[in-house]
Formats: structure tokens, C-alpha cells, sequence
């Protein structure tokens, strides 16, 4: 070694040699080499899928060539995130990702015909699963959503339109299992092994048949509007396509025998009503099932160019025998037979019109193929949940265990869920052998929609005589108010530009059959608000021992906050597509810690709630809980700031406080809602003293808290009752005192139940999770003791974070300090398999470094998640 290679001593104070100082810059160098040459491979192999595979235009290359080019240092960084695969795994998942927002967001002012890729063309390209794409896409959103930003618009996450996609993804899955279990049992199975009395050629048939009735369905599906695209309708639309298939199909090939089959109960001496058995197997109306079948027989009509049966003589014929005469229709109004429909010589043909007539009609601009769901590829659908349990494919395994039920499980009887029944059969044929129908998102829609049409829908669209006098009692009738206010709310939600909004199309532009779903949906929110209404009244009227109930119901934040939760009941019963939660806090102006004060009254006064509605409103308030209530704007900062004074500077400091809500006509002048016909707007009196401010004033003094500006002095009340019922005090103004509370304000009384749920909640996650890591009792006790003193303590780790980032650390940090050997990559991939689990809870932490001080439970809880993003640990 010469003496220029020589290592020389170090510097006085450097602490680096020469010599290391230049390996380390060759290493550097070395490393940024091998980063760019990984750099180039990856967006060489990016533009070989584009352009040898996808065989994409010109345009669409260059933009997302570009896309790509700008994304690919975060892509990088990537790798070696924590639980996030292998780099092969995570590059094939960018990549579809950035042709996905392409697709999407990059297309604007082509043609129609010039559009881009489908969702399955960018998956099979890249050897992706549908359930992996939905697991990447939100983290690839947060991830280069300012980049998207720049290259788009501000809009571009509304345009992208995710949310819908993927429930549109979970209703064609659900769709395509419930019609090929239906037609199975209907007719001869398609499982490449023919019957002993078919052939062959009967087999194939039957093949073509079932893929003629998925393709029927689909077009006709595709004919409806966006705005009202819908589980429930979507369904009775299937059962009408079955019904044709029923009537239509050559008897050889049916799995079932009419005249002996006590499935279709619905008889007389003159034969069977196809319609009314159909209903009542499936749960469906008869009247909508004559609407889905009028649409059917339209397009049947004007696609296919076929002419219903004028020869009433055939109906007692062929596929028609035994089959109500009166029941049929020749004007194609209703069960109607159209002759040589599909028959050998025209099934072919109708095949190819139907094939076209989607093909034609599938909005390419990165839309789903729906056709793959008929025919269950699991290459494409893969198994497993969406957005961390947010949404689960059907078929997937569901959890009913009571470990995982609310944290606030209410004392109301639980309604059961009757399933659609399967009749037992005398001659054992697999259509009525069946001993009961399977739990599916489909079984569960319709029987949740039979509540609503039977208990619901028949009630009166205005206030019972109780419920106004109810009104009337109040020290002002507070009726013309309330009938005014609900009409508002309901017409933002689901009229005017709202379901717009959420799907870049005006419902002003969709035909008066949508106009006539929206509003019928309105009215039953409307009823479901009016008849809960009146029962928590009653209740309340009993507590008070008077029927003046002027501080609840002159209160405006809790008319909004049940009139959002009978919307939400309405559209989570019709499974849209659009308009999901928590779309309706938005519209009616409150926030996630508002509607949680009323979920679990809402549930303990409405008996009759069907238990799948009780288990939706249970994970909304799971929800609110674990991390909407924590967001920046939410309202429960202003009532913690008033109790706990101590937290007001950091409240301030990060600008956490909600925003006044908006007025009443400031909502109908934004959604452009006509009042006509109703009485005017409630007065609204000026903004008191207590009237929160905005979060970007400071607020430091307990009066700087939001009171709503129609709440009424609560000094009649207390001179009446001896203490504030729940609901009351739930809604007061912060600073009023609570009698029934030995003296403490409103607030105190509120964030103490808040808190107390938090505690409940994470008791439930971490007895969960640490069992399936297998820790002891005494490591349990420990971990949960101190995610308690957090709450109560360091509230403020909470702020803007999500429950089980909390329990993670604590479990990580308890594990340490027991010298555990216990890696926090092994918590998170038991972390994994939990039902709530969300990517973006391990993937996206919000770090917050204090001003004076990063010392402390804080610091070290934010370190452990950074440090341990980084690697093994």
C-alpha cells in the first residue's frame, strides 16, 4: 500500500479518516448509481407494458410516461416500507396505479371511442388482483397526491372517483355470485360434465344461456343513471332477468318442474304466478319487479328487435304450461313471451347484439369489465377485504362475534334477519333443497328492504298528531321549523347537485324514473326521521315529566344529526354507489363527533331496526371513534377545550377547531333547493358571545366555544327537571353546567362518555390483537393500562391520528421494556389480519413535533412508528 492509499489519522475533532470519508462518498455514489440504474430499468420495463402489451396511444403513453417519471423517487422510497411487499410486488403495483389515474384523470376533451384502458386490461397487464389494486390505490393517493395535484387540479381526487369504483366492485361481485347460484339451481349447471339425460350440445347451450342472462343484466344495468345505480335496484333488475329466462329457456335444460314445485307458492287453479313466487323467494316488491320487468322487456324490444307473443293460445304451451294466463303480458308491460326469443337459430345472434351493445356502452375511462363476475375468475378477483375491512368481497368469511360489537352496544332487542327462504322439495331437485339461503350482501340487502317497504314506507311523509303536539308545547311551535329544516337537509342529500357532486353527472340531467327513485328514497328518510323523532320525545317527555321539550327540539345541530342518520339508514339499506359515508355529514353540515352523540339513541328508539342496519350504524360509530372524531375541524375539539382547559394552546396551535355550521339557506342557496310551498326559514338570531370561533382564531377562554345559535337558556328546564336528560345535555352549549353531573359543564360530560368509549374500543382491539400474538395476561393488563393513561393523560397523541397507531406503540413499547422478542414487523402482521385493519394506519402516521419540547410519551411514540417504517427492528 502506497502512501497516498495509506490511512491517515483523523483530524482533531473530525472523527473521520480520510480514507473513510472517501469510501463513504464512494459508497454514496455507488449507492446513487445503482438507484438511477434502478430508476431507468423500471421505467423501461413501465414503457415496454405501454406500449407492447396495452398497446396504448400516443397520448396516453406520454402522460403516463410522465406520470411515472415524477413519481418514481417516491416509488423508490418505497421498498422498503413496512409491510409493503416485495420490490417486484411493489413496482407492479405503482405502475398499475399511475395507468389507473391516467386512465382517469388524463383523458379529458377526447372521444368517447379514444379512451384510455379498462381496469381489467391495466390489471392483467400487470398480473394484479383486484383486492391488491384496491389495497395500494389509497396509498398511492396519499403518496403523490400533490403531484396529481399539479398535473390535474385540485379536483382530481373527485374525479378519480375510487369510492364508487370499488362499491361498484363489491355490488358486481356480489350480483355475479347471487345470479350464477340462482341459475344453477333454475337450470341444467355448466360444470363441463352433462347430465345423464343431455348431451353435449345441451351442456353448451346451457353455457350460452347463463352468459345471455349476465349480458342481458348488465345492459340493462348500464341504462340506468349513475346517480341511481344501486344494490336493491340492481337486484330486481337480475330477478327480472331471470323471470325472462324462465319463460324463455326450453324446458329440457331447467333443473326444476313447475307444476311440481312448491318454490313458486304463488298459485291458483289456473297455474302458477311466476311474478309473486319470484317475490317472495327473493324478497323483492311486485310493483318494482313490474318496473325492472317493463325496462327488460324495452330493451329485449328495441336491441334485439323482438315482438312479444299476440297468440294467447301459447301460453299454454312449451315453456308456458302451467304458468297463469292472467299473469302474462303481450304489450311488454310485464311477464311478457316473445316467440323464437332464444330459440337455437337466434341465441347465437342475440349474444353477439347483447356483446355489442355493451362493448358499446362500457365507459372505458378505467371503468370494470363486468362481465368477468359472471364467470368468477379468481385471477382477477383474488379473495379477501377492501380498505382494510372497509369493504369486503362477498364470499370472504364474516365475523359476528360480540368481542367485535360496538362500544356502545345498545339494550334494544335485536330485530332478527330473515333470510329468503328454501323450500324443502318432495322430488329432492336442487332448486328447493336447499335448507336455507346463505348470509350475502344481497340476501342481507333485500331483507333490510323489506323493513323499510313494510314498516317504513307506509307511514305518513308529515308529523304524527303526538309529534306535533310535541312541537306545539315547545315555548315556541317550533313545527314550520322543523318541517322546513328537514326539507332543506333531505333536499341537499339526495336532490338539487349532491348525488352531482360525488359522480361529475346532474341528477337535472337523468330521466323521470330517476327523479322518481331519488324522491321516493327522500320520502322514506323523511318518514324514518319523524317516527324516531316522536319516540325519543316521548322518552324524553317521560324523563322530564312534561311534554316541553323546547332546549332538544329547538336545537338545530341535533335535528341534523338525526335527519343525516335516517339518510344514512335509507342509502346504506339501497347500497348506492354514490353518496357512501361520510358523504352526508358534508351535506347536512355537522361533523363524525356530532352524529356519534345520536347513534346509540337512534338504535334504543327504533325497535324495529333490522340487525344488519343496527350493525352498520355500530361500525359508523366505530369509525367516528378510532379516527373521523380526531381530524382536524371536528367538534369535539370544542368541547374538550372547555374540559380540558390544559389542551387549548395545542388545539389552537394546530388549528383543530370546527367551523360554525353553515346556515340553512346557505345550504339551499348551494344546492339550489326550492322552497316552495314550504313555510319560511327558521329565524336565526345573531351569534352569541359563547359561538365558537373559527380554528384559525385563537380560542383560550372556556366562553370561545360553539353554542348553537337556536339553543334555548336552560333555565326553564332546570327549574322543571332536577337534572338534564342525555340527549339534552349531549346537545347543549359546552359551558352550560350539568345539574345531573355534580355541577360540571356539558362538555366535561360529553368528552368524559367520549373518552369512556375510546377505552372500550381499544380494550376490544387490544384483547384482539394481543391474543393472536399470543401475549400474556400480565402483557395485556400492561399494554392496556397504558393506552388508559394516554387517554386521559397525553390526550393529545390522539389528535389527528387513529386509535390503533396508539395501541400499536403501546403494544411495541410494552414488549421492549419486558424484553419481549417481539418485533413491531411481527405486531403489524398480526396487525394484518385484524377485521378493522386499514394500510394507511401503519403506512401514513402524522407526526406533530412540539414547540418547546420533544421529550416525553410523545416523542417516543412517534419515533418508534418512524423508526420502525424504516426496517427490521
Amino acid at each position: 500500500m502506497d502512501g497516498a492509499d495509506a490511512p491517515q489519522p483523523a483530524r482533531s475533532g473530525s472523527g473521520v479518516t480520510a480514507c473513510s470519508t472517501s469510501t463513504a462518498l464512494g459508497r454514496m455514489n455507488g449507492g446513487a448509481n445503482a438507484s438511477n440504474n434502478a430508476a431507468a430499468a423500471m421505467e423501461e420495463r413501465f414503457a415496454d407494458v405501454c406500449k407492447r402489451k396495452l398497446v396504448l396511444d400516443e397520448s396516453t403513453t406520454r402522460q403516463a410516461m410522465q406520470l411515472f417519471k415524477e413519481t418514481k423517487i417516491i416509488l423508490l422510497s418505497s421498498m422498503s416500507s413496512l409491510g409493503s411487499g416485495s420490490p417486484e410486488e411493489i413496482e407492479r403495483s405503482w405502475c398499475a396505479c399511475v395507468l389507473y389515474c391516467v386512465s382517469k384523470l388524463g383523458n379529458a376533451g377526447k372521444a368517447k371511442e379514444d379512451r384510455g384502458i379498462t381496469l381489467r386490461q391495466i390489471l392483467r397487464a400487470f398480473d394484479l388482483k383486484i383486492v391488491d389494486f384496491f389495497k395500494e390505490m389509497p396509498q398511492f393517493c396519499i403518496k403523490v397526491g400533490f403531484i396529481l395535484t399539479g398535473l390535474y387540479g385540485s379536483d382530481w381526487e373527485k374525479r378519480l372517483e375510487l369510492q364508487e369504483l370499488q362499491a361498484n366492485l363489491v355490488h358486481l361481485c356480489s350480483l355475479g355470485r347471487h345470479y350464477r347460484r340462482a341459475y344453477q339451481e333454475l337450470f341444467l349447471l355448466n360444470d363441463g360434465k352433462p347430465a345423464n339425460n343431455s348431451s353435449e350440445l345441451n351442456v353448451q347451450q346451457a353455457s350460452e344461456y347463463y352468459d345471455f342472462g349476465w349480458l342481458l343484466f348488465l345492459v340493462l344495468r348500464n341504462q340506468a343513471s349513475s346517480a341511481v345505480k344501486n344494490l336493491l335496484t340492481s337486484t330486481t333488475e337480475l330477478v327480472s332477468v331471470l323471470a325472462v329466462l324462465i319463460i324463455h329457456i326450453p324446458v329440457r335444460l331447467r333443473n326444476f318442474s313447475i307444476e311440481d314445485s312448491s318454490c313458486f307458492a304463488k298459485k291458483s287453479d289456473k297455474g302458477v304466478n311466476l311474478i309473486a313466487s319470484l317475490c317472495e323467494r327473493y324478497l323483492t316488491s311486485e310493483d318494482e319487479l313490474s318496473k325492472a320487468l317493463q325496462k327488460t322487456n324495452i330493451l329485449i324490444k328495441d336491441i334485439l328487435k323482438k315482438k312479444p307473443c299476440s297468440d294467447v293460445s301459447e301460453c299454454q304451451q312449451g315453456s308456458l304450461s302451467f304458468i297463469d294466463p292472467a299473469t302474462l303480458f303481450f304489450d311488454a308491460e310485464g311477464l311478457t313471451f316473445f316467440k323464437n326469443f332464444l330459440e337455437e337459430d337466434s341465441l347465437k345472434s342475440s349474444l353477439q347484439v347483447l356483446e355489442k351493445e355493451y362493448v358499446n356502452g362500457l365507459d372505458t375511462k378505467g371503468e370494470l369489465d363486468a362481465r368477468m363476475f359472471a364467470n368468477d375468475e379468481d385471477s382477477l378477483l383474488g379473495s379477501g377485504s377492501l380498505s382494510g375491512g372497509a369493504l369486503k368481497l362477498p364470499g370472504t368469511k364474516r365475523k359476528y362475534d360480540d368481542v367485535m360489537a360496538s362500544p356502545t352496544k345498545s339494550t334494544a332487542s335485536r330485530a332478527p334477519m330473515s333470510p329468503p327462504r328454501f323450500c324443502p322439495s318432495p322430488n329432492g331437485n336442487s332448486f328447493c333443497n336447499s335448507k336455507m339461503a346463505p348470509f350475502t350482501p344481497v340476501s342481507t340487502a333485500m331483507t333490510t328492504a323489506k323493513w323499510l317497504r313494510s314498516t317504513i314506507s307506509p307511514l305518513p311523509s308529515k308529523p304524527s298528531g303526538e309529534l306535533l303536539r310535541f312541537f306545539s308545547a315547545c315555548d315556541k311551535d317550533v313545527t314550520d321549523d322543523i318541517i322546513c329544516r328537514a326539507a332543506i337537509i333531505l333536499g341537499a342529500i339526495f336532490t338539487g347537485s349532491s348525488f352531482g357532486e360525488r359522480m361529475c353527472t346532474s341528477l337535472r340531467n337523468t330521466s323521470g324514473m330517476d327523479a322518481i327513485w331519488t324522491e321516493q328514497r327522500k320520502m322514506e328518510a323523511l318518514k324514518l326521521y319523524y317516527r324516531v323523532l316522536e319516540s325519543m320525545c316521548r322518552a324524553e317527555s317521560q324523563i322530564l315529566s312534561g311534554s316541553n321539550l323546547t332546549s332538544l327540539l329547538s336545537n338545530e345541530r341535533f335535528h341534523r344529526c338525526m335527519i343525516a342518520c335516517s339518510a344514512e339508514l335509507v342509502l346504506a339499506t339501497h347500497k348506492t354507489v354514490t353518496m357512501m359515508f361520510p358523504a352526508v355529514l358534508e351535506k347536512t353540515g355537522i361533523t363524525a363527533f356530532d352524529l356519534s352523540k345520536v347513534i346509540e339513541s337512534f338504535v334504543r328508539h327504533e325497535d324495529s331496526l333490522p340487525r344488519e342496519l343496527k350493525r352498520h350504524l355500530n361500525s359508523l360509530e366505530e369509525r367516528l371513534l378510532e379516527s373521523m372524531a380526531w381530524e382536524k375541524g371536528s367538534s369535539m375539539y370544542n368541547s374538550l377545550i372547555v374540559a380540558r382547559p390544559t389542551l387549548s394552546a395545542e388545539i389552537n396551535r394546530l388549528g383543530l377547531l370546527a367551523e360554525p355550521m353553515p346556515s340553512l339557506d346557505a345550504i339551499a342557496v348551494h344546492h339550489d333547493i326550492s322552497l316552495g310551498g314550504l313555510p319560511p326559514l327558521p329565524f336565526h338570531k345573531q351569534p352569541d358571545k359563547d359561538e365558537v370561533r373559527s380554528p384559525k382564531r385563537a380560542c383560550t377562554e372556556r366562553r370561545n366555544v360553539l353554542v348553537d345559535n337556536s339553543f334555548r337558556s336552560p333555565v326553564k328546564d332546570v327549574i322543571k327537571s332536577k337534572f338534564l336528560p342525555p340527549l339534552q345535555s349531549a346537545f347543549a352549549s359546552p359551558t352550560r353546567p350539568n345539574p345531573a353531573a355534580g355541577g360540571e359543564t356539558c362538555a366535561e360530560t360529553g368528552i368524559g362518555v367520549f373518552l369512556s368509549k375510546i377505552t372500550k374500543l381499544a380494550a376490544i382491539r387490544i384483547k384482539c390483537l394481543c391474543e393472536r400474538l399470543q401475549l400474556s395476561q400480565q402483557i395485556l393488563e400492561r399494554v392496556y393500562s397504558l393506552v388508559q393513561q394516554i387517554i386521559s393523560q397525553q390526550t393529545a397523541l390522539f389528535f389527528n391520528r387513529h386509535i390503533d397507531q396508539i395501541i400499536l406503540c403501546c403494544i411495541y413499547g410494552v414488549a421492549k421494556i419486558s424484553q419481549l422478542a417481539l418485533t413491531f414487523k411481527e405486531i403489524i402482521f398480526s396487525y394484518r389480519k385484524q377485521s378493522q385493519c386499514k394500510p394507511q394506519v401503519f403506512r401514513s402516521v402524522y407526526v406533530n413535533w412540539p414547540s418547546r419540547s420533544r421529550s416525553g410519551v410523545k416523542l417516543h411514540l412517534v419515533l418508534i412508528v418512524q423508526e420502525n417504517r424504516r426496517g427490521p427492528c
